[in-house]
């Protein structure tokens, strides 16, 4: 298992924040915010991932003198052996993974948006089916979820819902979800057995830490007050409570009705606020960008990412990377890394 070079240069890496921290000792360094703040969240990116490898290669050497201990193919010790070995693969295929975010802002958290589009409740629906195949994914990977807004369909399904996904790199993974997802099925909705396109949009915005340079000011927020829908107790539903901001120089609205009081909605609102006008700034600042975002088409037929067909047979494609599996119920119980590899692993030939 190398330790530098390789798939991981632990010794450059460990080299890069032993100079960090040199840095942040200097005198005078704490005098440039921006220095501070692009010094500080490089840090955030390198622990992390540095302080896993090394406990990659503590374990590899614990197995290694596991291993010495076996003493035939029937000792009782092997199974375990085994395991650890497993575990430990997984690890290191994960930090493998971790090469391909490239960007700062993937180890970030990020902000999720699923609108139903064409379809009616069809849609409404597949809206809901998608927020569960996040869910179930950000479950698995060990990532903390929190609820933003949730608004439901008129007879099934959710007509569309934001919330946050925070985890090691919650951002880099999601940003490759982007885009509009077809489903082909046969429609639980029909008496007569009939198949059905259903389409909703998948968006991943980065959320953005706190001391990032993006100036909100009051006087340019439009901020309505309303009752909150749906499930939540009479408090939330007899109270306006939930919160609407509009920036008015951008048009960008964001709203947060979650929480049961209003100052605590105000306050996600307008943390959303500061990551989609971060995210602005970015599309504005990168050519590359702007082309990916330049991209995103109308919610209907044509201009989806990834197809999920289950009638007539079974296969999820996604169109961007030609990557498929004809395992459905998988990948809809949040099996997603393989189509997450694969478009991060085309970004990276790109660049």
């Amino acid at each position: 298992m190398a330790t530098s070079g390789g798939i991981f240069d632990l010794a450059g890496k460990e080299q890069e924040i032993a100079s960090l921290n040199q840095r942040m000792a200097e005198s005078g360094f704490w005098d440039n915010q921006n220095t501070v703040k692009e010094t500080v969240a490089r840090l955030k990116q390198l622990k992390p991932v540095v302080e896993t490898w090394k406990k990659c290669l503590s374990d590899f050497e614990h197995l290694k003198e596991f291993m010495t201990l076996i003493t035939d193919e029937k000792d009782g010790s092997l199974p375990e052996f085994r395991t650890e070995i497993g575990k430990l693969i997984h690890e290191v295929d994960t930090l493998e993974f971790t090469r391909l975010f490239s960007e700062p802002e993937d180890a970030f958290g990020a902000i999720l948006s699923i609108n139903a589009g064409a379809g009616g409740t069809e849609s409404c629906d597949w809206a809901s089916m998608l927020f569960r195949m996040y869910m179930r994914w950000a479950e698995k990977q060990g990532f903390e979820t929190e609820m933003v807004d949730l608004l439901q369909g008129e007879e099934a399904g959710i007509k569309n819902v934001t919330f946050c996904v925070r985890g090691p790199y919650a951002f880099g993974y999601l940003k490759s979800e982007c885009g509009v997802h077809r489903l082909v099925r046969i429609s639980p909705f029909d008496a007569n057995k009939r198949r059905h396109t259903s389409f909703a949009s998948v968006d991943a915005i980065a959320e953005v830490e706190d001391d990032v340079d993006i100036e909100v000011k009051e006087e340019d927020l439009k901020i309505d007050t309303f009752r909150a829908g749906g499930a939540g107790g009479q408090h939330v539903n007899k109270t306006e409570s939930a919160i609407r901001i509009t920036h008015v120089p951008t048009g960008i609205i964001v709203q947060c009705q979650n929480e049961r009081s209003q100052y605590k909605n105000r306050q996600m609102a307008l943390k959303i606020l500061k990551s989609r006008l971060y995210e602005k700034k970015k599309i504005e600042e990168s050519a590359k960008t702007l082309q990916k975002y330049g991209e995103k088409k109308e919610i209907a037929w044509g201009s989806q990412i990834r197809s999920y067909v289950f009638h007539p047979y079974t296969l999820v494609k996604d169109h961007r990377t030609d990557c498929e599996t004809s395992n459905g119920t998988d990948v809809m119980d949040g099996d997603l890394e393989a189509f997450m590899q694969a478009y991060l692993k085309q970004n990276m030939q790109k660049l």
